[in-house]
């Protein structure tokens, strides 16, 4: 018996592969070339078993990763000269070889600080050679009339590197690449559209990556080269794939959303969030909202850097080859949705552009602001409006009547509301979808945990949006009476939980700002709104909901009279209420004088909007100064923290999520032989 158990024993240690033992023994300090000058030829013709070369690495403890640096530095160096080699399957093992060695140091020096990743893998003497070498073949693959497995593997091996450290800043690696740039390697692959299907989200995602190492430090010749970009087709393949991310995103919750129609309300509420947002670990929720926040880091570089990116915002999709995010996850292990049944609508066969489906994804993921993933993910989907807001072009062609788009914009089921089916927005132009977002917003985050950053930036949007009305006195055939409700209901809120919001927040500088979009209104709306009666309107809103206003004056003069952290936000809050103030106490006895003499007590609201007309001569407004005026965005120094941490998010994520152990040996030689 024990002979045969030794047998057995050693037959295993014989049937271990090839390339596993030349591992343990590399590992073990050993030179498995002496004696073989072929050695290395022969090496490259072996399949990479990436876990175990991971496996001898992570064995490794301190002192022996730094005895071992001269065989380390071998093997990356013959890596690299293997890539030039004429024969494609060894060129192919070599760069698996790379990724798993470059990741597994990467590993093993963040958890062993005081290694410095350039030393261990090519010691500092020869690293700009061999960087440069190895960028040089990266650039020739992606550029290049290779294979789609080679590029795809090449891209995976930038994608290491640059997510090798948690703060991509902290990555002593990338200084080779702004020295040795890929930006025109990587702009060549989202030109052409069937490298953008295969590639374009690993390029974009790159691409963001790199924009972002030191970007407040130093000349960062990726953000250099990114603002001035100017090619409309590297451009809209860069929108292409941010939108076939987001639209992806969408499908699926659609997909999700259908299938509750008939059921109750409280199921309805279950399956049409709860399916995205809610899992049992809550981290399935936290994946779902995460995986889109590389896209939007790529849509918010692109719009805050790239003044010519903004005409691909409108730019209608007929593309739709680019492929969805590998990183967008959700609801994978739920079953395939019955898509007999018919959707409301089928918004994705209407004419679309990556503004469509930005708001769209917009009114999906601002749902829900209960995780801090989630809040963060809207903040970024609100800097990106931000900034959007900001753009003289691309307000022009929200605002441009011969532009017209249905959007569905999905609202949140609350308490107060029916849970009405979604519905497309009438055609439209898209400052009018992006204001139906906007008052949507307003109107299902009242809660006690109040999202105060966030009402900030929706407000902030809004008020960008008046101004550009104001400036170039365009009239939006919008329902402005929602706005003003949804303003209004916001002060009343904030009132009604005073007590518990201010000892929290400043909900006087909140409430500054609503009142001074209504201020914006009284002083320009003449120049903007779309007709006279809608400014009738406006002073009808204002006088019926009087007590509103009134109380908030009460409030803000109560505060700027004691000696509290808020007094000075209260005391302009105070003074920004004059006019409102001098509407009500003008018409309200005008109101209630003409009621007398027809012995009235319930007027009609024409019965008050004729009051109100007769009346304007004989009312006196203030003229406040700085009305259409606002702080422009910058990223530094209010948001650099936040887009540090964003990005941190990605490259963990990316890290996880990138595959180059899995290569079909078949697939690789069949495009091979179809290029040669």
């Amino acid at each position: 018996m024990t002979t045969r158990k030794r047998s057995g024993s050693g037959s295993k240690r014989q049937l271990k592969e090839k390339v596993v033992q030349i591992y343990e023994s590399f590992f073990k300090g050993e030179d498995p070339s002496l004696g073989n000058p072929n050695f290395w030829e022969e090496l490259f013709l072996l399949k990479p078993k990436v876990s175990s070369l991971e496996a001898e690495i992570q064995k490794l403890n301190g002192e022996q990763l730094v005895a071992l640096k001269e065989n380390i530095n071998t093997l990356f160096k013959h890596c690299i000269v293997t890539l030039g080699h004429e024969h494609h399957i060894r060129v192919v093992y070599a760069l698996q070889t790379l990724c798993a060695l470059i990741h597994s140091i990467y590993k093993k020096t963040s958890a062993e600080f005081g290694f410095d990743v350039i030393n261990i893998l090519m010691g500092f003497d020869v690293s700009d050679e061999m960087m440069q070498m190895l960028l040089d073949h990266c650039s020739n693959f992606l550029t290049g009339e290779y294979p789609t497995s080679l590029k795809a593997l090449c891209l995976k091996l930038l994608l290491v590197l640059v997510t090798g450290t948690d703060n991509v800043s902290q990555n002593t690696l990338l200084e080779y690449l702004m020295v040795n740039i890929i930006f025109e390697a990587l702009i060549q692959l989202l030109n052409e559209p069937a490298n953008r299907a295969q590639h374009g989200h690993d390029a974009v995602l790159l691409l963001t990556l790199l924009v972002n190492y030191r970007k407040h430090e130093s000349t960062n010749p990726y953000i250099v080269k990114l603002s001035i970009l100017d090619d409309e087709l590297a451009l809209n393949g860069y929108g292409q794939v941010i939108t076939s991310c987001l639209t992806d995103f969408c499908r699926q919750f659609m997909a999700q959303h259908m299938e509750p129609q008939s059921a109750s309300w409280l199921s309805s509420l279950t399956n049409m969030v709860g399916n995205m947002f809610v899992s049992e670990e809550g981290g399935v929720r936290t994946q779902q909202i995460r995986a889109n926040n590389a896209v939007l880091v790529a849509l918010y570089e692109a719009v805050h850097l790239n003044r010519n990116f903004i005409t691909t915002l409108a730019h209608t999709q007929t593309d739709t080859s680019a492929p969805p995010s590998p990183s967008n996850t959700l609801n994978s292990s739920q079953p395939t949705p019955d898509l007999s049944v018919p959707p409301i609508v089928d918004i994705f066969a209407q004419p679309s552009n990556l503004l469509v489906t930005f708001f769209q994804y917009c009114s999906i993921v601002m749902q829900d602001t209960k995780s801090e993933a989630s809040v963060n993910n809207v903040k970024l989907c609100f800097l990106i409006l931000t900034c959007i807001s900001e753009d003289q072009y691309a307000n022009s062609l929200m605002h441009d009547v011969s532009l017209v788009f249905k959007v569905q914009l999905h609202r949140l089921p609350m308490r107060h509301r029916k849970v009405a089916p979604d519905k497309a927005s009438p055609s439209q132009p898209l400052a009018s979808t992006l204001l139906d977002l906007l008052v949507e917003f307003i109107m299902s985050h009242m809660m006690k945990k109040l999202p105060m950053e966030l009402y900030l930036h929706c407000v902030g949007v809004i008020h960008r949006v008046l101004c550009y009305q104001k400036r170039c006195r365009v009239r939006l055939n919008y329902q402005w009476k929602e706005l003003w409700t949804a303003l209004i209901t916001l002060l009343k809120f904030l009132l009604a939980n005073e007590n518990h919001l201010a000892k929290k927040m400043n909900i006087f500088h909140l409430a500054l700002q609503v009142v001074n979009i209504f201020n914006l209104f009284i002083t320009y709306g003449d120049t903007f709104l779309p007709s006279p009666g809608s400014y009738d309107e406006l002073y009808y809103e204002l006088i019926r909901m009087h007590q509103v206003f009134d109380n908030l004056y009460s409030m803000a003069l109560r505060y700027s009279t004691n000696d509290g952290e808020f007094k000075d936000n209260a005391l302009r809050l105070t003074n920004s209420l004059i006019n409102i103030r001098a509407i009500i106490n003008h018409f309200s006895p005008k109101i209630e004088a003409w009621l007398a003499s027809q012995g009235l007590s319930t007027p009609s609201e024409d019965q008050i909007l004729d009051v109100v007309r007769k009346n304007y001569d004989s009312l006196t407004l203030k003229l406040q100064d700085s009305l259409d005026q606002y702080e422009r965005y910058t990223e530094k120094p209010r948001h650099a923290a936040f887009f540090t941490a964003m990005v941190r998010s990605v490259v963990n994520d990316t890290r996880q999520n990138i595959d180059f152990a899995s290569l079909e040996l078949q697939t690789i030689l069949q495009e091979f032989s179809s290029i040669s």
